[in-house]
């Protein structure tokens, strides 16, 4: 038999088939190619947010928040801006101070996503949709100048809320020495702030009035109200706790001293009312009850009722739970865990009733 006859009657071969993946294969490279073409073609998409979205998770925290408001809360608020920025490095915060009526007009009329107040919130402010959030404490104090002639007698009798009332409200009191019974006519030269603010509304509550009643030389903003004071051996005035005292020493600041109270009006300074040799005894005398609130008094992020903005919301939260630990150490009173609770629940109804649409 030939070579010839002996391959016609060896089997064909069959022809070759293609490979075919298993499906499970071919999902996970339609899968990968997917993320390529979006990784490739979306701006801002990330190796690092792809793999997040594959595995579940929630995709990090981006956007825009933008503040304005009190003096009183903004040392703390550029406190809270710089970590929230640092732990979600998509965040941009823009943060304004400019007091606490500028901080509740902006966020009414929409200008920003969050007021900082630092005043109690009124009834027509509620009524037009203003959401306020308690988030720390603090205190509105009287201010001299260190070089005031009758300084160590005021140190030692105090000052009683009659009495400034009589000066910021009544006008009656025009002299120091008629403050403090002694004879003379040494002037008193009495500050107010011109802008519309926490301070001087908190300060005038704690005197029975609104700010619009204080008398006194009107200056803007609290490192102003402060700065004025310290120019004037003959100036009275008022700051809020953080402008009052250094944050470096804890110290009244320089040329400034604080004015006492005397609550039980007894025409001394007893050792239960001494205690603004420094913040944090002023601070620990609000925790205890001992100042008087007002000028005691909650300091507010306020948000209208139809923010939705995830990343302002998450914001807000985490000032409530991790915002808290930077409270204390920046001169203010931290929340206690049922007030925290209460405000965290403010939050939790917002995303109910948005999820609920």
């Amino acid at each position: 038999m030939t070579d010839i006859q002996r391959k016609k009657l060896l089997p064909s071969p069959a022809p070759a088939q293609p490979f075919v993946f298993p499906a499970r294969v071919r999902c996970l490279n339609f899968l990968a190619g997917v993320w390529l073409i979006l990784f490739i073609l979306i701006p801002g998409f990330s190796l690092t947010r792809a793999s997040s979205l594959m595995a579940g998770q929630s995709p990090a925290l981006s956007g825009k928040i933008s503040i304005s408001g009190a003096w009183a809360l903004y040392p703390l608020a550029v406190r809270w801006a710089e970590e929230f920025q640092k732990e979600n490095p998509g965040v941009k915060i823009d943060l304004q101070a400019g007091g606490a009526g500028k901080g509740m007009a902006d966020v009414l009329a929409g200008l920003v996503d969050i007021g900082l107040v630092s005043r109690n919130i009124y009834p027509e402010e509620l009524a037009r949709g203003a959401l306020p959030l308690a988030v720390a404490r603090d205190a509105v104090v009287g201010t001299l100048n260190q070089n005031n002639p009758f300084l160590q007698t005021i140190l030692q009798k105090g000052l009683t809320r009659e009495k400034l009332r009589a000066i910021y409200v009544e006008g009656k009191i025009k002299y120091w020495e008629e403050l403090l019974g002694l004879n003379g006519q040494t002037p008193i030269r009495v500050y107010t702030r011109s802008d519309a603010c926490g301070a001087a509304e908190t300060w005038a509550a704690f005197l029975g009035a609104h700010q619009e009643d204080l008398q006194g030389i009107a200056i803007y903003g609290d490192p102003g109200l402060a700065e004025a004071v310290r120019r004037d051996p003959y100036g009275l005035g008022f700051n809020n706790l953080n402008f009052a005292y250094s944050p470096d020493t804890l110290k009244p600041h320089q040329g400034l001293a604080i004015v006492p109270l005397d609550l039980n009006q007894d025409g001394q300074i007893s050792p239960e009312e001494s205690f603004y040799q420094d913040r944090d005894r002023l601070t620990a005398g609000i925790s205890a009850g001992l100042y008087p609130s007002p000028p005691a008094r909650d300091l507010y992020l306020v948000i209208k009722k139809t923010m939705r903005s995830r990343t302002t919301l998450a914001f807000l939260d985490w000032v409530l739970v991790e915002g808290q630990r930077l409270v204390e150490a920046a001169g203010y009173l931290r929340l206690d865990a049922s007030t925290v609770e209460r405000e965290r629940q403010k939050l939790k109804e917002l995303n109910l009733k948005e999820e609920s649409k």
